[in-house]
């Protein structure tokens, strides 16, 4: 059995000790790297200590040295901090699996870019349902087309610091596109006042922030006298992880080229 190499950014993080869970359980999988930023408490620190499981890899900050081509690094930090490692993993040709949300459409482009060097899947959300849950939105889009307003509702903890989250324009993104409507013309991020009728082609995102919310996101169909929601809750953020790992599989085979997570759970058309 052929073991993948696994780094992990943001380790001492929420989601960077979900990844070094399920990391440790997976028979093909070890831990090579652990990174964190170069004024974290936790360097030099065990990795596995942060989940009661010592493991022998030190947290480092000095990711240009460490990852090397064997490596597949998991990211789920912040733009700023993503872009610095694949500066790294471009130099290195070190593949990525990249969950971090929040980027501009120039960041974005970068990472198309770099996709022509190196193997990376980019997904603003790794669950497996969540990408299930694209494809309904697909599907009940082209149907719900005409008559229909469309909303979106999402709810997270209240340390995330984008809004809406990648999730939720992400289901824009599916639903305009089904409805060949360009999601930045149509987009209304929140409501106020003396607003005047709603306009039947546009897509309304609403936003929630509190407590350990890990993450729920409904697209909501309204018509007359009926509506369609689709709903998707994630209760822990182990989903996230494991959806990762099948990433991180998905990219053992490839060279270069940028994927999502419709093309690791075979939802492409």
């Amino acid at each position: 059995m052929t073991i993948l190499k696994i780094a992990i950014a943001g380790s001492s993080g929420r989601m960077g000790r979900a990844l070094l869970e399920v990391v440790s359980q997976a028979p093909d999988m070890q831990l090579s790297v652990a990174l964190e930023h170069s004024g974290s408490s936790y360097l030099d620190k065990d990795a596995g200590e942060l989940i009661g499981i010592p493991c022998g890899i030190k947290i480092s900050s000095d990711f240009a040295s460490t990852l090397s081509t064997d490596d597949t690094l998991i990211d789920f930090t912040r733009p700023e901090g993503t872009l610095a490692h694949l500066a790294a993993c471009r130099a290195t040709g070190t593949k990525m699996v990249i969950g971090t949300t929040g980027f501009s459409s120039e960041e974005k482009a970068i990472l198309k870019s770099a996709s022509e060097e190196i193997a990376i899947v980019f997904a603003p959300n790794m669950s497996v349902g969540v990408n299930v849950t694209f494809k309904l939105l697909e599907i009940a889009a082209q149907i719900l087309n005409d008559g229909y307003d469309t909303e979106i509702i999402e709810a997270h903890h209240r340390h995330k610091i984008d809004a809406p989250s990648g999730t939720a324009l992400r289901m824009g993104e599916v639903i305009a596109q089904a409805f060949d409507r360009d999601l930045e013309k149509v987009a209304v991020y929140g409501r106020e006042g003396v607003t005047g009728e709603r306009k039947s082609d546009t897509i309304g995102f609403s936003t929630i922030r509190g407590g350990d919310i890990v993450g729920e996101h409904t697209a909501m169909f309204a018509g007359v006298g009926e509506r369609v929601e689709i709903t998707h809750k994630a209760t822990s953020r182990k989903t996230f992880s494991m959806g990762a790992l099948r990433a991180a599989r998905f990219l053992a085979d490839k060279q270069n080229g940028l994927f999502d997570m419709q093309d690791v759970l075979g939802l492409r058309e």
